[in-house]
């Protein structure tokens, strides 16, 4: 799935944004639904909402799976780009949270 113009299927909610931290609810309606090429600018935690799996495209054909565990957080660093898609026959949604730094 390396189309890096084609926009993800995924719906964002914004829950909080501030000058601190921007914390977004990401859904996956179903399988396939992707959140799109993105590359974080900062440090973020991601909040399972469900025990499954993600898929994640790295690009070049490079994909790994993540598996998840309901309300199970995992940190990581600001920088790599990847499109993010739902591995499971069921709608599932994360919590993102970004550690925004001042300008």
């Amino acid at each position: 799935m390396d189309d890096k113009t084609k926009p993800g299927s995924a719906i964002a909610n914004v829950l909080i944004d501030n000058e601190r931290t921007r914390v977004t609810e990401w859904r996956f309606k179903k399988r396939g639904d992707n959140t799109g090429w993105h590359r974080h600018q900062y440090d973020y935690v991601v909040v399972p909402m469900f025990d499954g799996v993600l898929e994640i495209d790295l690009g070049n054909g490079e994909m790994t799976d993540a598996k998840l565990q309901n309300g199970i957080p995992y940190f990581r660093n600001a920088g790599v780009e990847h499109d993010v898609i739902n591995g499971n026959d069921f709608e599932c949604a994360f919590i993102e949270i970004e550690f925004l730094k001042p300008e």
